[in-house]
């Protein structure tokens, strides 16, 4: 996939703390006990001796110097008492999905959809941080994201499913808005026809962070999931698009339906189809909807 011509160092940094820094500081047990305690505390700021009575440590000069190690970067320091900075959220939710020290896996898990290609069984399977769907039978891939670790805790596996379609959509709407999910960086998004995806797609939409190289693909159609019209045509089938999983969508996961018109600049038509009528939707290279049309199909004479 496509990445910004040139990236940061992550050891450059003006006016901050040096990255290696700052991992060293929160690489020890007690002050991510620290963390812990601020991230489950009911009300926050927390005082020095409640937060000292939560972590059990009685020692309180050794306990504030660990505490001070935190502050600033990690934690603040408030005339009311301790709270969480941004970043120390960061590093315990990163703990508790499990994205340091978890690494399950699991699969092939056969979900109750069918390809949109040969109309064969799709199976999922987790992976390296992700869970990849593709057809048992002819092998079409319906999609390949990230699912933190934490996101397979209490939940079956048809539970985890649902949870990652819900994911998926959330990741490419906050990229087709121009927002990386990642580090909230911009992102920039154009339409493809070259190249690997994850999608058993020729044409498809590349979402690249400018700030951090973070990327994700999709089919045209992924992006349509929640727009006004097609939700709209949609409902009016009796067909609940949120409550669909992508995968199961054929204009989301191929070319179904899908007519370039010109490449420089794409335009790009989508048509589905359902009970005998069309809506097709145009969009140009900057995913914005250029032209909605929707038609009946007539009857043949008999």
């Amino acid at each position: 996939m496509s990445r910004p011509d040139s990236k940061p160092d992550i050891n450059e940094c003006e006016a901050c703390v040096a990255p290696a820094k700052a991992f060293s500081v929160v690489g020890n047990e007690t002050r991510l006990s620290i963390l812990e305690a601020l991230w489950r505390a009911e009300e926050r700021p927390v005082r020095f001796s409640d937060l000292r009575e939560t972590v059990e440590m009685r020692d309180s000069a050794q306990f504030n110097y660990h505490l001070q190690q935190l502050t600033d970067q990690f934690v603040v320091n408030t005339d009311d008492g301790y709270d969480l900075r941004y970043a120390g959220k960061k590093v315990v939710r990163a703990v508790i999905a499990g994205e340091f020290n978890q690494n399950p896996r699991w699969g092939p898990h056969e979900l109750d959809a069918d390809c949109v290609t040969c109309g064969g069984s799709l199976v999922a399977a987790y992976e390296d941080e992700n869970i990849t769907i593709e057809c048992a039978d002819c092998g079409h891939p319906h999609g390949e994201y990230p699912f933190p670790p934490g996101g397979l805790s209490d939940r079956d596996r048809d539970e985890v499913m649902d949870a990652f379609d819900q994911r998926v959509r959330h990741l490419h709407c906050l990229a087709a808005d121009g927002v990386c999910p990642e580090c909230s960086g911009k992102m920039a998004s154009h339409v493809e026809r070259e190249g690997d995806c994850c999608i058993g797609s020729d044409v498809r939409v590349e979402h690249v962070c400018q700030q951090c190289g973070h990327s994700l693909c999709s089919a045209i159609g992924l992006v349509l999931l929640d727009q006004s019209d097609v939700v709209h045509f949609h409902r009016e089938h009796g067909v609940d698009l949120n409550g669909t999983p992508y995968w199961e969508l054929p204009w989301c996961v191929s070319d179904h339906g899908t007519t370039v018109h010109s490449t420089d600049p794409f335009s790009v038509t989508v048509t589905i189809e359902l009970d005998g009528e069309s809506l097709a939707v145009t969009i140009d290279d900057d995913l914005a909807v250029a032209e909605v049309e929707r038609t009946t199909a007539v009857p043949a004479d008999d």
